[in-house]
């Protein structure tokens, strides 16, 4: 190895000097290289069409396309194979084939109903963790755009409708992962609020709205998590590709906020050679689909591309990987120790579970109850529910089935309770035998939910198969009926009138059945509040006869543009503006629980100045009978015109013993 060569090998340098060192010692088939993936390059545009019209999923396009998420080693550089895996809900699809298990953690958006920022390290620790066991150098996540819509596939990787609750959950998470010598990748960046037609769609948004909205989350990320990387998005912003856009990849994040990692392109979202790499993209991934050597070396022979920028990119990548010591890292997976981090997943899963209406008291349930009937569809009775579909989809290493999981909870409970069980058809051919064994149980356990996935947004915000109409007709049959629900997104519920007790605890992952059935029998105590508000009907939504806000339509150019025309009205800024009730509203921290409690002494301290911090002192009493945790919120108003009547600007959550109360 050479003198120039070996020069980024000195630790005393930092990890910037020794970046541009190692750039430095590379030919420029070397560098090329390193621009990209490994993947062989696919159509991956011709392959979604034709498995659309087939009628499969990302699940099958993800299995079918296996994706490897890893750049070539340069072994005579001492570059290391660069290891990448999905994960925002947990350790997904890694550089492995098949990729590896990993624990299958709840969905972000329930992690974002625990207001907790304890519960968000503890999350962000698992998968940093579990990341750096398998040997992978990146994680995808978090994923930090917002619920503008109740009906985008993804909003289950995301965390709210909120900016700020999304930002400050993010950054914990952020942290959490990084603390593990991992770098935390950001996404999707930006305005990627919907799957519909995410290669193609160009977002129309006012720069104000941008900012105070839609950036903020991946602004906190910068400032406050000094995250070392983000992920570009698939769409157009203002009909120029994310991956393409300089105001937002380098005018912004770089200028403005001093970002100094690198970005990579989500998965085909790259489009050009020079263009991208000259707004500020640095990494194209899975392949070389434009980043490759006759394209580079085309541009650079144009000078429609400089090599310094080609530097550049490099070296931004490579700072990230020296800061976290992955050059002097050897490859050397373990095993991950799946009961003590599925004990933390069940302790997470415990905490976001939002209790919705309980009438009469009627949860938590008596464990001493004769026998218990579960029923439902197969997706939500039969197996726990992972939810995640698509590319961040976790290979589990095990899994708690609803059955299991109450008979376990029971035995524990020293409970001789009996449990059943009833799985409804789809297509509800069998419903009159889930009839009967509501009408013999002495309590009904209905769950239904709903599973989104990566690549397609829902039609609307019904439960699919019908399952309204299951609940609609088993809620009639027997007093002692409690509804479950296992979503990935907010749901309609046309028979909320009929039901007594309503209990959301979202895609749950591996530990579904413990988490559940210790909330229902009051092991644990809900606490989660709405982190996305729930509209009574699809015409309260913002985009309700407005198909220029979504799906977007034709302008003359070919592909759809959609128009964020609401402003900052979205989530319950919306409905606060429109003057519309939501049936279950983010706004002031709408979540049920077992107990009761009393806040007192609200106090807010402004000093003088502008730039002077405001602090809100509150008393938390728990009043009620059993131990619990409340959140407290803080809104902002701000009497300026346009904008919306209150936001949200802080909380905090405390776990209260009966009789005790916060200092």
């Amino acid at each position: 190895m050479s003198e120039s060569t070996a020069a980024w090998r000195d630790t005393s340098l930092t990890p910037r000097e020794r970046a541009e060192k190692l750039v430095e010692a590379m030919t420029l088939g070397q560098k090329i290289a390193q621009l990209h993936g490994a993947m062989e390059t696919i159509d991956i545009y011709a392959l979604s069409a034709q498995l659309a019209e087939s009628g499969a999923d990302m699940d099958q396009l993800a299995a079918q396309i296996r994706v490897e998420r890893h750049v070539p080693a340069i072994d005579e550089l001492g570059i290391p194979r660069f290891r990448v895996t999905n994960g925002p809900v947990g350790v997904g699809m890694g550089d492995g084939t098949p990729s590896p298990p990993a624990t299958s953690l709840p969905m972000t958006i329930g992690l974002a109903a625990g207001f907790d920022l304890d519960l968000a390290h503890a999350y962000g620790d698992i998968i940093g963790s579990e990341t750096a066991t398998l040997g992978q150098h990146v994680l995808e996540g978090p994923g930090v755009c917002l619920h503008r819509t109740t009906i985008a596939g993804r909003n289950f990787e995301y965390f709210s409708e909120d900016p700020y609750l999304s930002g400050v959950m993010a950054v914990a998470v952020a942290k959490a992962i990084q603390a593990h010598n991992v770098i935390a990748m950001g996404k999707h960046y930006v305005v990627n609020d919907q799957e519909y037609e995410r290669f193609r769609v160009s977002v129309e948004v006012d720069e104000h709205v941008l900012r105070e909205l839609y950036l903020l989350p991946f602004e906190m990320l910068v400032k406050d998590a000094k995250i070392a990387a983000f992920m570009s998005a698939y769409n157009r912003i203002r009909g120029v590709y994310a991956t393409e856009y300089r105001h937002t990849l380098t005018d912004i994040l770089r200028t403005e906020w001093g970002f100094e990692g690198y970005i990579q392109s989500d998965f085909w979202s790259c489009r050009s050679a020079a263009p991208s790499l000259n707004a500020g993209m640095d990494h194209e991934m899975p392949d070389a689909k434009w980043l490759n050597e006759a394209n580079v070396r085309a541009a650079l022979q144009d000078a429609s591309l400089e090599i310094k920028t080609v530097n550049r990119a490099l070296v931004r990548r490579y700072t990230q990987m020296f800061r976290f010591g992955q050059f002097d890292r050897p490859y050397d997976p373990g095993e991950i120790d799946a009961p003590a981090h599925g004990a933390v997943a069940r302790a997470i899963g415990s905490q976001i579970a939002v209790l919705l209406k309980n009438d009469d008291g009627l949860l938590p349930l008596n464990h001493d109850t004769g026998s218990v009937a579960i029923i439902g569809q197969s997706a939500f009775v039969d197996e726990a529910c992972l939810g995640g579909g698509g590319s961040s989809k976790v290979t589990p290493l095990y899994t708690v089935r609803p059955l299991d999981g109450m008979q376990d909870v029971l035995r524990d409970l020293d409970s001789a309770a009996s449990v059943t069980k009833v799985t409804v058809e789809d297509d509800l051919s069998n419903l009159d035998a889930a009839r009967k064994a509501a009408t013999q149980a002495d309590v009904v356990v209905l769950m239904a939910g709903l599973v989104a996935t990566e690549g397609a947004d829902q039609p609307d915000a019904n439960m699919l198969n019908d399952q309204n109409r299951m609940l609609d007709e088993l809620l009639s049959v027997n007093p002692a009926t409690v509804v479950v629900l296992k979503d990935s997104n907010p749901v309609l519920m046309p028979w909320i009138d009929k039901a007594r007790a309503v209990l959301e605890v979202w895609n749950q992952g591996a530990e579904d059945g413990h988490v559940v059935a210790d909330l229902l029998f009051g092991v644990v105590n809900p606490s989660g509040k709405v982190p996305t508000s729930y509209p009574r009907s699809e015409d309260d939504t913002l985009y309700a006869g407005r198909p220029e806000r979504y799906p977007g339509t034709d302008e003359g150019d070919g592909y759809p543009v959609m128009r964020y025309s609401e402003g900052l009205e979205i989530g319950y800024r919306w409905f606060q503006a429109q003057g519309i009730e939501p049936l279950f509203g983010f706004g002031f921290g709408f979540g049920l629980s077992y107990t009761t409690f009393g806040i007192t002494d609200v106090s807010v301290d402004a000093p003088d100045g502008a730039r002077a911090p405001v602090t809100v002192t509150a008393r938390v009493a728990n009043t009620g009978p059993v131990a619990g945790g409340e959140v407290l919120q803080v809104y902002l108003g701000v009497p300026v015109p346009g904008q919306p009547p209150k936001r949200l600007v802080g909380f905090r959550k405390t776990f209260l013993e009966p009789g005790s109360r916060s200092w």
